[in-house]
C-alpha cells in the first residue's frame, strides 16, 4: 500500500507542542534547550541596545523576555497578567526563561514598547535562518508564496455592535419598502472610515461582518510557514509608500478590500524581496483580487515569478459574447472573425497601463456615430468597445494553463495562508 503523506501545518505542530507541554512539561522544556537556542537569533544591535538601558548588572537577561513571550504564543496565554502568573507557579517556565525573579507587569510592556524594531529585526533573522530548512523538506511548497490580507480588530467603541446595529435597523425601517436597497451598503457608507479614538482602527469588513481593525498583510510559503507580515496602517509603512492609498474609497466594503488588497500587494512584495534579497520564489499564489493586466506585470517582470495563480475577477469579466483575435493581435468581431474591429486610439488613467482602444468595425460618424450592424453584439449606441494592452498574454496564459488538474490543484495550497491567519488570531490570542 502506498504511503499516504500529510502536508506540515502550522498549526499542527502548535497543537503538538501544547500536548506536549500537558503530559510532560520538564521533557517538554529540556526539547525546547536542547534544538532551541534564541541566542542564536538575536542581533548584535538588539544586544547593544538592551543592556545599553539597563546596564550590564541586570536581574533579567534579555533571552528571558523573548522567550517568555514566545512561550506565551505557543501556549495561547492571552494577556501579560496571565502570563506573568504562569512565570511565578511554573518554576520549568521561569528557568527556561532565565529568570531568577518574574519581572512585573510594566517592565514586561516597556520592552515590548521599547524594543520594537529590534524584535522585528530578530524574527526576520528567523526568516532567513528557517528557509534552507524549508527547502530541505520540500523544495516545490518552499518554492511558492502566499498573500493575503486580514485585520485585528481594536478596542474602541465603534466595534460595539450595537452601533451599527442599531443604524442598520434603522434603515431597514426606513426602506421597508424599497427591496432594492441594501442596508447593509447604506450602514457601511454611513459609518466613519476610522475610529474616532484610533487612527489605525479602519473600516472594514471581515469574516463576514463590520469591524474596526488594524489591517495587515501575510505572506506564506507553500508549507504554511510565515515569512513576511506588513501592517499596512503603520506609520513607517506609509512613509515608505507614499503612493500608497488605503483609505475607504466606496460605500460597497467588498469593493473597498478589492482595492485595498491590490494597492497592497506591490509594497509588501518590495518590502520582502529587500529584507530577504537571496529569496527566489517561482510561484504565487493570490485571490481575484490581484486579476489585474498590471499586476501580472509586475509579478512576472519585476519579482520574477514564473507562474502566476489568480482567479479571473467576475467584475473584470464581460457578459457580452467575447471577441477573437487575428494573426496580428488586433481584436475581431465576435459575429465575423474575418473583421478586425477598428483602432480608436490609446485610453491613458492614473495607475494603470495605456490601452488600446478598439471599437466595432461596422460603425461609421455621420453626424454621431451609427452601428450599420444587422446583429449587434452590443446595445451601446457606439457598438461593441474592447481593448487591448501590453500584459494581455500574462493575464490569459500566466506561466500554468488554467483550468487543469495542475492548476486545481496548485491553487488549492492557497487556502493555507487562510489557515494561517486564524491560527494566528485564535490560537494565538491576537485577536479579531
Amino acid at each position: 500500500m502506498a504511503a499516504k503523506y500529510h502536508q506540515i501545518s502550522l498549526s499542527d505542530i502548535f497543537s503538538d507542542c501544547q500536548n506536549k507541554l500537558i503530559d510532560d512539561s520538564p521533557s517538554f522544556f529540556s526539547m525546547l534547550s536542547e534544538h532551541v537556542d534564541l541566542n542564536e537569533f538575536i542581533p548584535p544591535e538588539f544586544q547593544s541596545a538592551f543592556y545599553l538601558s539597563i546596564g550590564r548588572t541586570r536581574i533579567y537577561p534579555l533571552h528571558g523576555f523573548l522567550s517568555a513571550f514566545i512561550l506565551q504564543k505557543i501556549f495561547s496565554i492571552p494577556t501579560d497578567s496571565l502570563l506573568l502568573l504562569f512565570l511565578n507557579l511554573c518554576k520549568e517556565l521561569r528557568d527556561f526563561c532565565g529568570f531568577s525573579k518574574v519581572p512585573d507587569a510594566s517592565l514586561m510592556s516597556h520592552f515590548k514598547h521599547d524594543f520594537k524594531p529590534y524584535i522585528e529585526l530578530m524574527f526576520q533573522r528567523m526568516v532567513d535562518y528557517t528557509e534552507p530548512i524549508c527547502q530541505s523538506i520540500d523544495s516545490s511548497l518552499a518554492q511558492m508564496l502566499t498573500f493575503d490580507t486580514s485585520g485585528i480588530e481594536l478596542y474602541v467603541s465603534e466595534n460595539n455592535p450595537k452601533t451599527l446595529n442599531a443604524l442598520i435597523k434603522k434603515l431597514k425601517a426606513f426602506y421597508k419598502d424599497k427591496p432594492d436597497v441594501d442596508p447593509y451598503k447604506m450602514a457601511y457608507g454611513l459609518m466613519p472610515s476610522q475610529a474616532a479614538t484610533c487612527p489605525d482602527a479602519k473600516q472594514m469588513y471581515i469574516n463576514g461582518h463590520f469591524c474596526y481593525a488594524d489591517k495587515f498583510a501575510i505572506l506564506t510559503n507553500g508549507l504554511s510557514i510565515v515569512r513576511h507580515i506588513s501592517f499596512i496602517d503603520d506609520a513607517d509603512f506609509k512613509a515608505a509608500h507614499p503612493d500608497l492609498v488605503v483609505e475607504k474609497k466606496t460605500d460597497s466594503p467588498d469593493e473597498d478590500k478589492s482595492v485595498g488588497d491590490a494597492s497592497s500587494l506591490v509594497p509588501v512584495l518590495q518590502d520582502f524581496f529587500s529584507l530577504h534579497p537571496d529569496f527566489h520564489p517561482n510561484t504565487f499564489l493570490g485571490d481575484s483580487a490581484f486579476d489585474s493586466a498590471d499586476l501580472y506585470r509586475k509579478l512576472f517582470h519585476d519579482f520574477h515569478f514564473s507562474k502566476v495563480l489568480i482567479p479571473y475577477n467576475p467584475r473584470n469579466v464581460s457578459s457580452l459574447k467575447k471577441v477573437g483575435y487575428n494573426a496580428y493581435g488586433y481584436p475581431t468581431c465576435p459575429n465575423d472573425a474575418s473583421l478586425a474591429m477598428k483602432r480608436c486610439g490609446i485610453t491613458k488613467e492614473k495607475g494603470r497601463a495605456d490601452r488600446v482602444k478598439w471599437i466595432c468595425p461596422k460603425i461609421h460618424y455621420h453626424h454621431g456615430w451609427i452601428c450599420d450592424c444587422d446583429k449587434p453584439c452590443s446595445s451601446a449606441k457606439k457598438g461593441r468597445t474592447t481593448y487591448t494592452y501590453e500584459n494581455m498574454d500574462l493575464r490569459m496564459f500566466p506561466g500554468i494553463q488554467r483550468d487543469t488538474k495542475e492548476w486545481n490543484d496548485t491553487y488549492k495550497i492557497r487556502a493555507i495562508v487562510e489557515r494561517a491567519i486564524n491560527h494566528f488570531k485564535i490560537n494565538m490570542c491576537i485577536a479579531g
